[in-house]
């Protein structure tokens, strides 16, 4: 179907493009952010590392945001585009911490418009669209480009005034490295920790600060790499988290929360990271319970219970099915009973107390669920997978009878 014509002022970029332009390209971005994705790490394999380390989730929104908020724009010229502009800028922040200069972000730019190009040109065919108004598209893609590159440029100059002596932008540097992954006897490692008089730790402890955290910095000993500005600011310890340590801590961040990674081989920093945020996110979640300082270590657990509720999902539907045919405040019955009996193994004395019912209940509740489970509940690997999957029903706070 030809879409109308329509003109605006010659200032804005979009301006040629006509709003209902938005309509036929807005079902192809999922398929574009993919496409775009394959092609940039295949052209820049330095960004397939990113895409793996601590700031994976700016980026992937990031690419995401500049896509949406092109078509939001010729749909609205009026869409706000904030939310775009701060991880653009993000994207120049990293270039500068990884020791790059703006070329090859620019290049990776100009190479996402190219395929949205391609993909224009195939709608042109699909939707008859005219040569007119595809070529109208190329030139506000470009400037939209033009756009893009100039926000990154912020973010890149920022960090740059705000690292002050090189030293902090090649620890940050190694820091990055380190949770990318990068192997440690990396020739760049090596020389990275030689350049800024850092010794390469067997062991480290990673911390996840809530943010803001820019005020910390001042009271940081010199063998701690910090990233205090990242969208989710972090903290390199080498070594275990000593009671000297968590002293330290507690001067250099008073007024911070944070949550403390596990103590792993240097190379293994990432995974330290991941556990720690992680933590965070279940506070805010409210699962775990909220504190100035969270150690990792104390919800192992739960971390592990947690680390795919999806995958839980589907693991309570298998386990629990042999109860489908049950209405659902007789299952949701049976289910709290299964539940008390699988965590305690106790007599049907004690799961009643648990449960606030008669033991004869219980007992009765028991026989139900052997008719239904048969020789499963005989099964330790069933009974196992039971256990687990109820205990995190229970952390999620969800209902027996969901």
């Amino acid at each position: 179907m030809p879409l109308p014509a329509h003109t605006t002022d010659v200032e804005d970029p979009l301006g040629p493009l006509p709003r209902e332009f938005a309509r036929i390209m807005r079902p192809e971005l999922p398929g574009l952010i993919k496409e775009i994705g394959v092609e940039v790490t295949r052209a820049f394999p330095e960004y397939a590392a990113l895409l793996s380390g601590p700031n994976e989730t700016a980026i992937r929104q990031g690419v995401e945001q500049s896509l949406k908020a092109f078509v939001d724009r010729v749909a609205d010229p009026s869409a706000s585009t904030a939310t775009r502009d701060e991880l653009l800028r993000t994207f120049g922040r990293v270039e500068a911490y990884e020791g790059r200069d703006l070329n090859t972000l620019q290049s990776a730019y100009r190479l996402g418009a190219r395929i949205a190009l391609r993909r224009a040109k195939d709608l042109g065919r699909r939707f008859d669209l005219s040569p007119g108004l595809l070529l109208a598209f190329a030139e506000a893609l470009f400037a939209y480009v033009g756009e893009l590159e100039e926000l990154s440029h912020e973010g890149y100059m920022e960090v740059q005034s705000r690292a002050g002596a090189a030293g902090e932008l090649l620890r940050r540097r190694l820091l990055h490295l380190l949770l990318a992954g990068t192997p440690l006897t990396h020739i760049t490692i090596n020389s990275l920790c030689e350049q800024a008089g850092w010794q390469l730790p067997s062991e480290v402890t990673m911390v996840a600060l809530r943010i803001p955290a820019e005020y910390v910095q001042a009271g940081l000993p010199i063998d701690i790499l910090a990233d205090l500005g990242a969208p989710q600011p972090h903290l390199l310890i080498p070594g275990p988290l000593t009671e000297e340590r968590r002293a330290m801590l507690a001067a250099a961040a008073p007024g911070s929360s944070y949550a403390i990674g596990l103590t792993v081989p240097t190379e293994q920093a990432a995974d330290s990271l991941r556990w720690a945020r992680r933590v965070l996110q279940l506070v805010d979640d409210g699962i775990v319970p909220d504190a100035q300082v969270i150690d990792a270590g104390d919800h192992l657990a739960t971390l592990w219970l947690l680390s795919d509720p999806a995958l839980v999902t589907q693991l309570a539907a298998r386990e629990l099915a042999p109860l489908d045919k049950a209405s659902g405040a007789r299952r949701t019955r049976l289910v709290e009973t299964l539940h008390a009996w699988l965590t305690t193994r106790g007599t049907a004395h004690e799961v009643g107390s648990m449960l606030n019912v008669h033991a004869q209940t219980v007992r009765y509740r028991l026989r139900n669920l052997d008719s239904h489970y048969g020789d499963w509940l005989e099964d330790p690997d069933h009974r196992f997978a039971l256990e687990a999957a109820l205990r995190a029903l229970h952390l999620q706070g969800k209902g027996y009878a969901e």
